[in-house]
Formats: structure tokens, C-alpha cells, sequence
């Protein structure tokens, strides 16, 4: 019986869809090991995994990590470097020596990796093992056919924006440069040689599970053969909040249901949920926000239902609108129930998601992550008036269904990983 490890960055958002791929492995009779943060090991232990938490690496809550990393949290690209170097490459090291003592107890045949848990391909290349990445964020595979990443623009291939991408390359070295550094001194304390790019690195070469679709991908023509896209990764185990009573009302409900979400990272409520209220309380919708545990006073309208968590799957077949902030896998769980968006993102790769949904007529991209109450309230109504939105929206949500989500990425991790 194979025995893989299964990683996951210990954020909701990345533990969820890596317990669909962890539970997928386990249906395939497969041993599966999952190495997370401690908040999240009742999510793997619970489908049956072993479970190895973050111990020489630095374990962190996603609701504080500027507690634990000083220099993160900030706006804007340089908050985003500034994570990179930090969060993600600063605890590669870490979680070498945390993976390579578990292959020491009890050996993997391969890893599959959170394509943001930069540790899991270093610690494959130190052990000689199999890998994959999981993407569960846009994929931002260098390509001559787009702008530099974290830019938010969407793809030009007219002669005028070939030259805008390649001027837009060539004034961005800097930031780059300061992540290669961090990353080679990574893969220095591993023992390892400068290795590829780390735009590249974090990608395995063998095998790229990305989450989402060609229709939700800005259009290239370099895109690796080693990238299989595979829709939504629906997650395992029990659902992160209770269905509250009135749930079960939506069934009668007149009025468009609008769904107002930003996650359960960055969820300061003056960004967009306090916009979304206060833009649509006069409108003929019901609301419906998830508050993921933040006060938001008392101005909150007749119209609005109010709930810290709460599971999406039962709610989404009555929403007509979603408004997010872009997190990539709330974006693909409302896509995958034909639910057409609204997206504010404004912070890490979510500008880059609300360009993305943009692009694929599913929905509209307010370009900040903070809107004016009432642009946002006129963006929902016109995703609510114009049907071509949620047309487009059920288009993507049957290429998910037709891309196999977790059971085919379990497929292709046993024929690119195990039966070589």
C-alpha cells in the first residue's frame, strides 16, 4: 500500500480543498500522512489520515500571523512580497526537518504538495521522492503571453499589449530579486544548490494539479503539459458552521439572495462586508454575510441575515448573487453552483482572482478591496439584471464537474506519481 504525504499551509482555505485530495487518496486505498498546523489536525485525523504537525517550523493562527511574523499583513504587493518572504519561504526549512523526521519513522513513496507549503518540494528533492503540486491559488507559471503576476491585468495578445507585458517584466526585477535571494538561502539551510527560479520551483515538474478551469485562465499559449486542471476540490469532514434555522426559508424567499463573504483571512468587515450592508440595505434582496467572528456594530439593515461561519453547499442553490473578496476557494465553490460574482479584491492574489472571474464573463471585478457602498450595490444589481452573468457562471460550474475535482486528481497522482 503506498504511502503518501499529503501538505497543507494551515489556513482554512488550503487545509479544505487538501482534505478533498486526502480523502480521495484514501478511497484509492492508499496511506495517507498529512502534515499541517495544529488547529487543523482534527480536519485530516477525522477522514482517517495520520496526522505530523508543523514543529521545527514555525506554526502560526491564520487570524494573527503578524503576531508570529512582524513584517506580514501590510497592503497592497509589498504585503504580498513581504508574506512570501516570511510565511511561506521563511518556514521551508522548518518543514524539511519536520517532513524528512517523519520519512525517517515511516517512509512516503511521494508528497503531494500545497503548492504554497514551499517545504513540501524541498523535501522531496532532499529524500529523492515523487512529487506533485496542488495549486490552490491562480496559477502563476511564468508566460511570455502575460503581465507580470500581482498586477491584476488581464490578458492583451494585440501587438500594443505584447509591449505593455514586456515593458511591465522588465521594470519589476527588484521585488523578485529580493525573493530568489530568500529562496536560495532556503535551499541553502536544506543542504541544496541554487535550484530553478522560485517562480518555477514551487511548481512540480512531473505533475500540476490546478484548481479551476481553462475558462478561469487568463489565455496563454506556454501553459506546461504537466498542469491538469481539475475544477473545485470539494472538501472532507464536517462543515466549518451549523445551518441556522432560517435556512430553511430561503426555499420561499422572494427577494435575490445575495451572499456577502470575505473568508477567514483578512476579514476586517469595513473592507466589504460593512459596504455590502450599507449599499443594499434600501434594495429588494436578502442578505446573507458570514462574519467569520467579527463585531460589526449595529448597523446592520431588516434585510440581512448575520452568521459567523456557515456551511455554503445547502445556502448556494438559492443565491443569485455571491460578493467576495476573492479568496480563490470560496470563488471556486460559488462558481461550481453556477452562483455568478461580485469580487473586491484587494490584498495577496485576490486582485489577480477578481481579474480572472472578470475575464470569464462570470462575473464583475470592482478593482479595490475596500468599494464604495454604493458601486457595489449597482455591480450586484447589474449581475442580478443582465442573465448572460449567471449563464456564464453555469458554464464554468459544468466544466468543474466534467474536470472530476478530487477523485481525478486522485487518478492522475497515482499515474504520474506511483505507477511510473
Amino acid at each position: 500500500m503506498p504511502h503518501l504525504l499529503v501538505t497543507a499551509m494551515p489556513f482554512a482555505g488550503h487545509v479544505r480543498p487538501m482534505t478533498a485530495v486526502a480523502g480521495a487518496l484514501l478511497d484509492r486505498g492508499h496511506r495517507v500522512t498529512a502534515y499541517t498546523g495544529a488547529a487543523y489536525a482534527d480536519a485530516f485525523d477525522e477522514l482517517g489520515c495520520e496526522v505530523v504537525l508543523w514543529r521545527d517550523a514555525r506554526d502560526f493562527d491564520e487570524h494573527s500571523i503578524s503576531d508570529t511574523f512582524p513584517a506580514t499583513g501590510l497592503p497592497g504587493r509589498f504585503g504580498m512580497l513581504a508574506d512570501l518572504h516570511d510565511l511561506f519561504i521563511g518556514t521551508a526549512p522548518g518543514q524539511v526537518e519536520d517532513i524528512v523526521a517523519a520519512h525517517e519513522r515511516a517512509p512516503f513513496d511521494a508528497i503531494v504538495g500545497d503548492v504554497l507549503a514551499v517545504g513540501s518540494g524541498l523535501a522531496a528533492e532532499v529524500l529523492g521522492l515523487p512529487w506533485a503540486t496542488v495549486s490552490l491559488v491562480p496559477l502563476s507559471l511564468h508566460s511570455q503571453d502575460l503581465p507580470s503576476g500581482g498586477l491584476a491585468l488581464h490578458s492583451d495578445q494585440t501587438w500594443i499589449g505584447r509591449v505593455r507585458d514586456a515593458v511591465l517584466r522588465a521594470m519589476m526585477p527588484s521585488p523578485r530579486e529580493s525573493i530568489e535571494r530568500a529562496y536560495r538561502a532556503a535551499r541553502k539551510a536544506c543542504g541544496l544548490g541554487p535550484g530553478r527560479p522560485f517562480g518555477e520551483a514551487i511548481y512540480a515538474e512531473a505533475l500540476v494539479l490546478a484548481t479551476g478551469s481553462p475558462r478561469l485562465e487568463l489565455s496563454r499559449n506556454d501553459l506546461p503539459d504537466s498542469v491538469e486542471f481539475v475544477g473545485n476540490l470539494e472538501p472532507r469532514g464536517r462543515p466549518m458552521g451549523a445551518l441556522p434555522l432560517w435556512a430553511e426559508t430561503l426555499v420561499d424567499e422572494p427577494r435575490p439572495v445575495v451572499l456577502v463573504t470575505q473568508g477567514t483571512f483578512d476579514t476586517d468587515p469595513e473592507n466589504l462586508l460593512q459596504p455590502a450592508l450599507d449599499g443594499l440595505a434600501n434594495d429588494h434582496v436578502r442578505i446573507i454575510a458570514t462574519t467569520a467572528g467579527r463585531d460589526v456594530g449595529d448597523r446592520v439593515p431588516p434585510n440581512a441575515r448575520l452568521v459567523d461561519f456557515i456551511a455554503f453547499p445547502p445556502i448556494l442553490r438559492h443565491v443569485r448573487v455571491g460578493v467576495t473578496n476573492g479568496g480563490w476557494g470560496g470563488v471556486l465553490e460559488m462558481l461550481a453552483n453556477g452562483v455568478p460574482l461580485v469580487v473586491a479584491g484587494g490584498s495577496l492574489d485576490k486582485p489577480e482572482v477578481a481579474a480572472r472571474v472578470a475575464w470569464s464573463g462570470a462575473g464583475i471585478d470592482l478593482r479595490t478591496g475596500r468599494p464604495r457602498p454604493i458601486r457595489l450595490r449597482n455591480a450586484v444589481r447589474q449581475v442580478i439584471r443582465e442573465p448572460s452573468f449567471r449563464e456564464h457562471a453555469l458554464e464554468i460550474a459544468e466544466e468543474f464537474r466534467q474536470l472530476g475535482g478530487a477523485p481525478r486528481a486522485a487518478e492522475s497522482i497515482e499515474r504520474v506519481l506511483l505507477l511510473r
